[in-house]
């Protein structure tokens, strides 16, 4: 049965949202709580950081790179460091998995929650002042509690997670969430030191206008991505291309549109990983009245053989995903 929402005006603390809507949780005795104040509270502490990197010696590359083979920036590993830390003194999550780390993290606790995450995405954006954002997802651990994390704690599907959500930190901050009862947004209200609700029960525009794509890519893209590219063209759709997944999805979700990262010559299997960034951001779209597929699949049915497993990603509005499905 559809648990009850308590409809909260906008400005609503995140925290009594969380607490007057817990019974949408199916474990609701306060875990979604402390899980979401450990995430919230290690992005007020990251949102910090992005808003002063300009003046202290935070920018830039660290001279490595991340699993994906990718130049990590000083602020992905400080703000994966913020996270984990967070997420461990809270106590609920068991264990963590990261763009930045090339295993699972055992956090060492009896938390019965497994975080799925990319601390910063877009961080190659940080340099040059555009908008980057935090992606999440929360999954109940399978295995009993004092046991060893198992791996069908870490590999599970997207139909699994609990909740998902994302934060982005643009002109203004915003923390969006779902537990599998619609999408709410919240704005970060750096004088109070709260996020505070000023988008609810958010729903993508059934179709929209926008494509989201990177076409310098263009001629390594298969032959029927190309032929969807020039529909969106002969139909006079805008073209909006940020960098930023997280930004390029937030814009999307209010507008109508769709992003797309396909297979490419290069990344035959796509670029952006199923388990801490597709996993999440196909729950909040179906939540919101979306859709996300691999051109094949629905993003939340695949199961993960790695943790850091990629796939081609189409996300958006119902209408314009299925149309590009049917190109594929």
């Amino acid at each position: 049965m559809e648990a009850s929402r308590i409809a909260l005006p906008i400005g609503t603390a995140l925290d009594r949202f969380i607490k007057n809507n817990q019974d949408q949780f199916q474990y609701a005795n306060g875990e979604l709580s402390q899980l979401l104040r450990d995430i919230a509270l290690a992005s007020k502490v990251v949102n910090r950081e992005v808003n002063k990197a300009g003046l202290i010696d935070i920018m830039g590359p660290m001279g490595s790179q991340n699993t994906g083979g990718e130049q990590q920036q000083k602020l992905d590993v400080l703000a994966n460091i913020r996270f984990t830390r967070a997420l461990t003194k809270g106590g609920e999550a068991c264990a963590l998995i990261s763009e930045e780390t090339e295993s699972f993290v055992d956090l060492n606790n009896e938390g019965r929650y497994m975080i799925a995450i990319d601390p910063l995405d877009g961080s190659s954006n940080i340099d040059v002042n555009v908008s980057i954002g935090t992606i999440f997802s929360i999954y109940r651990r399978k295995s009993p509690v004092g046991q060893p994390i198992q791996e069908n704690d870490i590999l599970q599907t997207g139909d699994e997670q609990v909740a998902a959500g994302y934060i982005l930190y643009g002109s203004s901050t915003m923390l969006v969430y779902t537990t599998g009862h619609g999408v709410n947004g919240f704005t970060y209200e750096s004088t109070l030191g709260e996020y505070v609700l000023s988008h609810p029960d958010m729903n993508i525009p059934e179709d929209g206008k926008i494509y989201s794509i990177n076409e310098g890519l263009s001629n390594s893209f298969s032959q029927p991505v190309k032929s969807y590219v020039q529909y969106c063209k002969d139909n006079n759709y805008t073209a909006r291309y940020i960098g930023s997944l997280v930004a390029d999805f937030h814009r999307n979700l209010l507008k109508g549109g769709i992003y797309i990262y396909p297979a490419t010559a290069k990344d035959k299997n796509g670029k952006l990983r199923l388990m801490y960034e597709c996993n999440a951001l196909a729950f909040l779209a179906e939540q919101a009245g979306g859709q996300a597929t691999n051109g094949k699949s629905r993003i939340l049915k695949i199961k993960p053989k790695d943790l850091h497993e990629r796939t081609p990603f189409y996300v958006g509005s119902k209408k314009m995903v299925e149309k590009a499905a049917s190109f594929i």
